[in-house]
């Protein structure tokens, strides 16, 4: 079975709160969509680092690296099971260090609870480096394109779009905002054409990309996911919307 590599905008902590979110509706149906995974290896937006590091703790704790929401979010639990010897291989691929301690953010976790409730599917993270360009995140997943073979899945965890300060807050939805919506629109044209030189080069080939992303952690995740399906990979678009304003929630498959 080879396994296609994704990316999901994680949105707000809320969303898994919000059951009337067409986002939220999509994650709930992710692992139906998708072959079962025998492992994950999750790319998140929140866990950056100078050098790449992998988890490796065979019980990883719910991490709720976030501040000021309800009560009911901070009693919320995920509890997969690690997988140590996994991410020791795909530490050794890309000389990676080791995290003994590190449990899954809420990028990580709350995608994974929404698409796979069950919590009985080994998962790891492995960090991304904000210091570092696109292209050295393609390359990173590049060198784990390998482990589709064994059905194992890449998922890139972060936002299409990702400009907190730019967001409509309060009241009802609006339309998604011109800049977002053609930054949004590029994205998914330019992955299902799979331009691999124009994702490496976003800041100058995508229009509005410093609105889009005024720094790069939301979207390295895409460029793991996209490296690690393989030279030639295309995308396709398993979900696009929008919410406050101008934060895209598309999600996307790629091999």
């Amino acid at each position: 079975m080879l396994m296609p590599t994704i990316f999901v905008s994680h949105g707000s902590p809320l969303l898994i709160l919000e059951e009337e979110r067409p986002a939220r509706a999509f994650l709930a149906s992710l692992g139906r969509r998708l072959p079962r995974p025998t492992a994950i290896v999750a790319v998140s937006a929140h866990w950056d680092t100078d050098l790449p590091a992998v988890s490796t703790a065979r019980r990883p704790a719910t991490i709720h690296d976030f501040y000021g929401f309800p009560e009911a979010l901070y009693r919320l639990r995920y509890d997969p099971p690690g997988a140590p010897e996994l991410a020791d291989r795909v530490a050794r691929l890309i000389g990676a260090a080791h995290d003994p301690h590190r449990g899954l953010d809420h990028g990580a976790w709350m995608p994974a609870k929404l698409a796979w409730p069950e919590a009985d599917i080994p998962i790891f993270q492995l960090s991304v480096q904000p210091g570092e360009s696109p292209a050295h995140h393609l390359a990173l997943g590049r060198k784990i394109s390998a482990l589709r073979s064994e059905g194992v899945l890449v998922m890139g965890s972060g936002s299409a779009t990702h400009n907190l300060r730019a967001l409509v807050r309060g009241g009802r939805e609006s339309e998604p905002e011109p800049w977002a919506q053609a930054f949004d629109d590029w994205l998914a044209e330019t992955v299902e054409k799979g331009d691999e030189a124009a994702l490496a080069d976003y800041r100058r080939a995508a229009p509005h990309a410093a609105d889009a992303h005024p720094t790069d952690e939301h979207f390295l995740p895409l460029h793991v996911a996209f490296g690690a399906a393989g030279e030639g990979a295309r995308g396709r678009a398993l979900h696009r919307s929008f919410t406050l304003g101008n934060l895209s929630m598309a999600s996307y498959a790629f091999d």
